[in-house]
């Protein structure tokens, strides 16, 4: 019998100094069987990183066709895509083909660097495509903030990122590997 999805909800609190965007977003998040508690919390840093009225969580890791994350226009064209993990050239190749903008946040350490190191020449075409690297020490700290219910508040500044989740407060230096040009 399959494993069904865990329903975690969280009131995130974003200030972002940097593009000028104060707003609270209640979520209602599923986690796959398969998917980590630090997976789950990228997910929701990416989300205050990119934070629009229109972003939405999408099937995600459920799916192949779909992103982690999105943001569609009213007419349905997809403006941003982003993507955790190490995704293969291929899936690189058609989000950059689908999106107006395409963000990958890598993870995973060493794995991550060998991942880019393979890829990032194939990539350099894509004028579209940014990739962020998250250390696996901040990704730990932030795995292990997980709660089914929880309220973050995420300040955003100079490109640093600061989570709150009650007490606990877990520092994360996005690493750009690739921006768009």
């Amino acid at each position: 019998m399959a494993q069904k999805s865990t329903i975690y909800k969280a009131e995130l609190s974003v200030s972002d100094m940097d593009r000028h965007y104060y707003e609270t977003h209640n979520l209602t998040i599923a986690k796959h069987p398969s998917e980590t508690d630090e997976r789950l919390m990228l997910r929701l840093v990416a989300f205050a990183l990119n934070a629009h009225e229109q972003l939405e969580f999408t099937k995600g890791i459920s799916t192949d066709d779909e992103p982690d994350v999105w943001q569609r226009s009213l007419s349905a064209e997809i403006e941003l895509w982003v993507t955790l993990g190490l995704p293969s050239e291929k899936i690189v190749r058609q989000s950059c083909g689908k999106a107006d903008k395409v963000i990958v946040y890598s993870y995973g350490g060493r794995t991550a660097e060998m991942w880019w190191d393979k890829l990032k020449n194939s990539t350099t075409r894509f004028d579209n495509l940014h990739v962020i690297n998250i250390s696996e020490s901040e990704l730990s700290q932030l795995g292990a903030q997980a709660d089914r219910s929880m309220k973050l508040q995420v300040n955003i500044q100079d490109g640093e990122v600061m989570v709150s989740v009650g007490d606990s407060v877990v520092y994360v230096n996005p690493i750009k590997w690739k921006s768009a040009d």
